[in-house]
């Protein structure tokens, strides 16, 4: 109408895709979370949103006398709610994106076991596709059944039992998976596979970086955990002080419910939440 159009919604990426053999594959690259789960996840961060809001915000408006008023009460209530569901909606999305990274990170560690155990089996003189059988016998000894790369190594083995290109098969898994070596080590697969090239090589050449890559990252998140631990201690002080000064000293802690008390409170907090998002971005190291 009138020229103007609204914008289409952009429809959510599947978790799981259908593979060309009829077996469910994994999207990595999201997490929908289930109905109970993020209940559950909504209403942990709801309940502390609440409360912190609470602690740094309750009794306003109360009488000369320091006695709670109506709007007192309401203003506790509103301010709980707006807070917990703004905390609520924030935390799901963080969550969601903690276990995507937490899925890509186990996701590639068992990529490099998988690595190792078919360059190995290439060493002894196998074939390709019979190296990767033989990562596979290997690997369920090392996981569980329900491992990430077990799951990708039977659609790879069944596929080839269909007559589908193994180097098709890895490319979708290197498309799924998020992670940049696992799709160039699918491309380079397939140029290797078709061209006749040193495939060992290539594996082990692969193996080598994803190893390096894994170390450094070790080292690097030894190096920070303390810096860590201090940045998470940050932003929880504000919190147990002034609870501390409210349990201790409840005359003193009326002043925060004064016009003055509320801005610099909010200022602090303001502060304070800016330089834990910035401690955020400078700790978040990625390879």
């Amino acid at each position: 109408m009138l020229g103007i159009s609204k914008k289409e919604k952009k429809p959510e990426e599947p978790q799981y895709y259908m593979s060309r053999v009829q077996m469910p594959v994994m999207n990595y690259k999201v997490y929908h979370m289930g109905k109970v789960e993020k209940i559950l996840t909504f209403m942990l961060a709801f309940v502390i949103g609440a409360a912190v809001a609470y602690l740094f915000y309750g009794g306003l408006f109360k009488d000369e006398y320091g006695n709670a008023t109506t709007a007192t009460w309401i203003s506790n209530i509103v301010i709980m709610l707006v807070v917990g569901i703004i905390a609520g909606r924030m935390f799901v999305p963080i969550r969601t994106k903690s276990i995507i990274d937490k899925n890509q990170r186990k996701l590639k560690e068992q990529f490099r076991s998988m690595l190792e155990a078919v360059n190995t089996s290439l060493g002894a003189g196998n074939n390709a596709i019979d190296s990767f059988e033989s990562a596979y016998r290997d690997l369920r000894v090392q996981y569980e059944e329900d491992a990430f790369i077990l799951k990708e190594l039977n659609v790879i083995l069944v596929s080839n039992r269909n007559n589908i290109d193994i180097e098709t098969v890895l490319k979708d898994f290197g498309e799924r998976s998020g992670i940049d070596d696992i799709k160039s080590f699918a491309s380079v697969y397939e140029i290797c596979y078709r061209k006749g090239g040193n495939l060992r090589d290539v594996i082990n050449n692969t193996h080598s970086i994803i190893s390096d890559k894994m170390e450094i990252m070790e080292e690097i998140e030894t190096m920070v955990a303390s810096n860590k631990m201090e940045q998470n201690l940050m932003i929880v002080m504000p919190v147990g002080l002034i609870g501390v000064i409210k349990m201790m000293s409840p005359d003193f802690g009326d002043n925060y419910a004064t016009a003055a008390g509320v801005i610099a409170t909010t200022l602090g907090i303001v502060c304070f939440v800016a330089a834990y998002y910035v401690g955020r971005k400078i700790l978040d190291i990625k390879l």
